[in-house]
């Protein structure tokens, strides 16, 4: 049985070194600066239009949208939510093809929100923001 030592080179200590310092800096750059959490004030900026601040989404509402197939009629999901907290600039998701976007903020998480898209008359899905 052999005992090798181990040696301390510069290349090792400087490895070492700089390995501790990152690591600290890491833990003291997370302390320090938590990430920002977006409020509901603040969640959607680019709201077109006038804002709702009433409006809240609830469980059993989200639940009932969800069950809602995509290509549905949009009447269909506005018998649902009714109005929308706002509505945010149209985007083309697909080529030559404008979508409108309603977002409705979520009763239970303040930090969620619902947003629906439409493209014409027709409900083409959703996406929950955090």
């Amino acid at each position: 049985m052999t005992i090798s030592t181990f040696r301390l080179s510069p290349l090792n200590i400087l490895l070492s070194g700089a390995l501790v310092v990152t690591l600290f800096g890491l833990m003291v750059d997370a302390q320090r600066s938590p990430v920002e959490q977006k409020t509901s004030d603040r969640h959607y900026d680019s709201c077109t239009g006038e804002v709702q601040p009433d409006v809240l989404l609830s469980q059993e509402q989200l639940a009932q949208v969800l069950t809602i197939p995509e290509r549905d009629a949009k009447s269909n999901v506005r018998q649902i939510l009714a109005q929308p907290y706002c509505v945010l600039p149209a985007i083309e998701v697909r080529s030559g093809v404008q979508s409108e976007r309603e977002a409705y903020p979520l009763a239970f998480n303040p930090d969620a929100w619902l947003v629906i898209l439409y493209e014409g008359d027709e409900y083409a899905g959703y996406r929950i923001s955090i």
